[in-house]
């Protein structure tokens, strides 16, 4: 029900009945524990301030106002920062790590530069803890005009509110990409009112009822905009009707009435023109800054009286225009003097009161023209942006520092780390423009080198073919540029060319893979840090295994020891040494921490493409099931970005989780159509294995040889063992013969179990009978010692086949069994069938081999099912809550429907449950 307040304060709008009534329902929700979000988004003058104030007014929810200035839209976190102030007794509930995060982008302690996705979650905290008793809705009007790590963060929350006692209200223009933002939010899109209530509003505002005729004429110039039709009402309007169009299209709103503020405007004397144009230009309303710079200017505060008797602004409890348009109608209209003139007022009374920020701001609008002095302040304060975590505005303060530096090196550099500091945070359009606005000419070497690998980190993530294909010799490029003036970014260069050959693979362009190991070879002779790893990187590369094997097994452990912070962004080596050398364990480990790391962190790009490796790597070496969990894990973190879809589609996980042979392919071909051949051909080796499963052994081999020929790096031995089974059953013995050698080899090196079980079946299928037994046990004791489940299944599988050839029915039934279990236990169903025919033709019983692991048990949603296992696993709601990024009352909300519906009472029941 709603309150009296409530119905009587809607009853005051007019024609917005459908909107209030959502807004209404959002709020009834949210005091029956289901609360959400809402975008309101529409154009100037529509009404989204007067449909919040409606919501708001006379609620029993705690309300928390929120609104966005420009002046502040560079800082950092700043209406955060008043959000924290607003609740902070409510901070302290908070966990330590989200607490600190948030006192850190709020200024008031030091740290670590916070995720902005890190401070989100924190805000949801701090929301959740705030909304004890009947709940608490957050509103946040003007939100185009927010600070955009405060936007991404309350985004975040957004979209993540599930069984929260929390609402959260955007109101705003779909400026700026606000919408693009609010990705994930529902929006209420506001129209201009209807012919009728158009009328009736109009008659409500004019001083007496207009002649219908005039009035629908208004009512159709205007679009129905409710503001318009508000402040045109008077007799004087009657005679404006010809500038207003009575020809059927509406005019534009925003410009008539901006130009109807000026002449209100004007109508006043200097003096609260003057006050009114410094209120216009800071638009924080901080009453004590707006004095101290109108004392600079000769005005007092009665003239800010004066403004307000005018119908100008409102001076209380912070200065406010009636409208965004009152405000931009008083600057837009000044004299280009007259606005530096204020800028500089404003910029001496915030230094003055310590306000870096702000007056780093003023003083850089009330520039013309280049002063070092006025950028190198920029240059400051975006430093102090970037230690609150807010990298947007860091990027947007050195890019107008890099505006009012003079032509050369200085601004050069300035420009490059504003594109540095925009495409850390996904800033793409910024980060481009500023590159391309580069000098190269004022540019030293360094400075060229930075611009060369942000244009080709742009390519890689817009997924230009050329640029995905040549990413590994730009950054050989850009390292040779640092080469002789900086050290550490040469080997980082190197480093991440490593990544960028992977990503590539076959399809790199502008490099050979032994011209990238001698270049990797050379920046490890450098005294830097990354020697060792640049060592094992080269020698992987270019040296035969057993001579590569103790430098890469080196540059792998100096790799894992790296602290949390460093080894979040090695996904991509990790995966390739941990291959390499086939340690599993150890591979799995290091991904595991480092994907723990950047989620306590909240950076959640770089968690992204973490989830997206880890899932290949479990189809090679893993299980099929964990790799599906980490793709649901994958996506769940891109819904709480903002997104819908992975940048690139996991090929490889979707050939073996069944997917049309079509779509597979297709997506594989589209994947090297964009120049990423690391997908398209992981997505051909899963094709290869659904034809083995399919004993279409001859299209596996064809498909096959072409990559086995054509050998890349540590990837293709992971395939050794599918080839030899497809050359032996396709008639190519002596092919088959080679390369389980070669693969028998490599175990012998490394001595890992991964490789002795992958080595030893492949070894069984070239064996004479008499021989292979021996090699099939193995396999499986090497197998049953590793994390590759899938493995395991199949080398049973396989075993199972040959002692049915060879006769030996009830042995064959046992391992087929056997098989069959692994296989339905590590999700690779593309092989049950497979196993499920050996066994028909045994005439063996199948119906007690169940599957324990296949789906949710008793219809739990996926969500619910990763709660009940992380939950069995021994963790705590908090945990859970910051490894899915959602609030710990949600868990539990969770876990109480996991309860019921699994039929337990406690956590010490779970494990079993689920594994029934």
């Amino acid at each position: 029900m709603q309150s009296a307040p409530e119905q009587q304060h809607q009853a005051a709008l007019v024609g917005r009945d459908p909107e209030q009534v959502r807004l209404a329902a959002l709020l009834s929700r949210t005091r029956n524990g289901k609360g959400g979000s809402i975008a309101v988004l529409g154009e100037p003058g529509l009404g989204k301030s007067a449909l919040l104030a409606a919501a708001t007014t006379g609620t029993s929810l705690r309300v928390v106002r929120l609104d966005g200035y420009e002046s502040e839209s560079d800082m950092a976190f700043a209406a955060v920062q008043r959000l924290v102030t607003s609740l902070h007794p409510e901070c302290g509930m908070l966990p330590e790590q989200q607490r600190r995060a948030l006192l850190v982008a709020s200024g008031e302690a030091d740290g670590p530069p916070p995720d902005r996705y890190l401070v989100g979650l924190g805000v949801l905290g701090l929301l959740a803890a705030a909304s004890n008793g009947h709940g608490i809705v957050c509103t946040i009007d003007d939100a185009h005009l927010l600070d955009p790590e405060s936007l991404d963060a309350l985004a975040f929350v957004a979209r993540r509110i599930a069984v929260e006692r929390v609402a959260v209200v955007f109101a705003g223009r779909d400026e700026a990409g606000l919408a693009e933002h609010l990705g994930g939010v529902p929006q209420l899109v506001l129209a201009g009112l209807d012919t009728d209530a158009s009328v009736r509003l109009l008659n409500r505002a004019a001083a007496e009822p207009l002649p219908p005729s005039v009035a629908l004429a208004i009512a159709q110039a205007t679009g129905g905009n409710p503001l318009a039709l508000i402040d045109l009402a008077g007799e004087s309007l009657v005679h404006e009707l010809p500038d207003l169009g009575m020809a059927g299209e509406p005019v534009p709103v925003g410009r008539h009435l901006e130009a109807h503020y000026v002449r209100r405007v004007r109508q006043a004397d200097q003096a609260v023109q003057t006050w009114a144009l410094l209120a216009a230009a800071d638009s924080t309303g901080n009453i004590d800054l707006l004095a101290a710079a109108g004392a600079e200017l000769g005005l007092t505060l009665h003239d800010a009286d004066r403004a307000e008797v005018a119908g100008l602004v409102q001076l209380t409890p912070t200065v406010r225009f009636r409208h965004p348009l009152v405000r931009s109608a008083v600057y837009n209209a000044a004299s280009g003097v007259d606005r530096r003139r204020v800028h500089r007022a404003l910029a001496r009374a915030a230094d003055r009161a310590d306000l870096t920020e702000a007056e780093a701001w003023h003083a850089a609008r009330a520039v013309v023209g280049t002063d070092e002095e006025v950028a190198a302040r920029l240059d400051l304060t975006a430093e102090l942006a970037a230690r609150r975590g807010g990298l947007v505005s860091c990027a947007r303060l050195l890019a107008r520092a890099a505006e009012l530096s003079p032509p050369g090196e200085t601004r050069a550099v300035r420009q490059v780390g504003a594109a540095e500091a925009a495409l850390a945070v996904g800033a793409t359009h910024l980060s481009q423009r500023l590159v391309e606005d580069l000098d190269e000419e004022s540019a030293g070497p360094v400075t060229r080198g930075r611009a060369l690998l942000i244009r080709s980190s742009l390519t890689l993530l817009r997924a230009e073919r050329d640029g995905v294909m040549s990413g590994a010799a730009d950054h050989l490029r850009a390292a040779d540029l640092f080469h002789g003036f900086d050290d550490v970014r040469e080997q980082d260069a190197l480093l991440r060319a490593f990544d960028r050959c992977s990503s590539a693979d076959r399809l790199m362009t502008g490099v050979t893979q032994a011209e990238l190991g001698r270049r990797m070879l050379a920046g490890a002779d450098l005294d830097g840090r990354w020697s060792v790893v640049l060592r094992g990187l080269a020698a992987l590369i270019l040296e035969p295994y057993d001579t590569a094997y103790p430098k890469v097994r080196a540059a792998f452990d100096a790799v894992l020891a790296l602290p949390d912070d460093e080894i979040m962004y090695f996904g991509s080596v990790i995966g390739g040494l941990g291959a390499y050398l086939w340690d599993d364990e150890g591979r799995a480990a290091g991904l595991d921490r480092a994907a723990r790391a950047a989620r306590d962190r909240g950076a959640l790009l770089v968690l992204d493409t973490l989830l997206w490796i880890i899932a290949l790597c479990e189809v090679y070496g893993g299980s099929l099931h964990r790799a599906s969990r980490w793709v649901e894990t994958h996506r769940e973190v891109r819904v709480a970005m903002g997104y819908e879809d992975a940048n690139v589609p996991n090929v490889a996980v979707m050939a073996w989780s069944g997917e049309p042979r079509e779509l597979v392919a297709a997506m594989a071909d589209g994947a090297g159509g964009l120049g990423f051949g690391g997908v398209q051909f992981s997505g051909i080796e899963g094709l290869v294995a659904r034809d083995l499963a399919d004993r279409r052994y001859q299209d596996a081999y064809q498909r096959h040889r072409p990559l086995v020929d054509d050998p890349f790096l540590q990837v293709t031995p992971l395939w050794y063992a599918d080839f030899v089974e497809s050359a032996v059953r396709s008639g190519h013995p002596d092919e088959a013969q080679r390369v389980a050698q070669d693969l028998a080899s490599r175990a012998a090196v490394n001595g890992m179990p991964w490789c002795e079980g992958a080595a030893e079946r492949a070894i069984a299928l070239v064996s004479p009978d008499d021989e292979a037994e021996a090699h099939y046990l193995a396999s499986v004791a090497a197998l049953h010692k590793t994390l590759a489940e899938t493995e395991l299944g199949r080398s049973y599988l396989l075993y199972g086949e040959w002692l049915r050839r060879v006769r030996r029915r009830r042995e064959a039934a046992e391992q087929l069994r056997l098989a069959l279990r692994h296989l339905r236990h590590s999700g690779a169903e593309i092989f049950v069938s497979r196993a499920l025919a050996e066994l028909e033709v045994l005439g063996a019983r199948t119906d007690d081999v169940v599957n324990t692991d296949a789906a949710p048990p008793l219809e739990l949603t996926t969500q619910e099912h990763t709660i009940a296992r992380l939950a069995a696993s021994g963790r705590t709601n908090a945990e859970i809550a910051a490894n899915l990024f959602i609030s710990p009352n949600t868990v539990d909300y969770h876990l109480r429907k996991v309860f019921q519906k699994l039929g337990i009472s406690s956590r010490r029941q779970l494990a079993d449950r689920l594994n029934a």
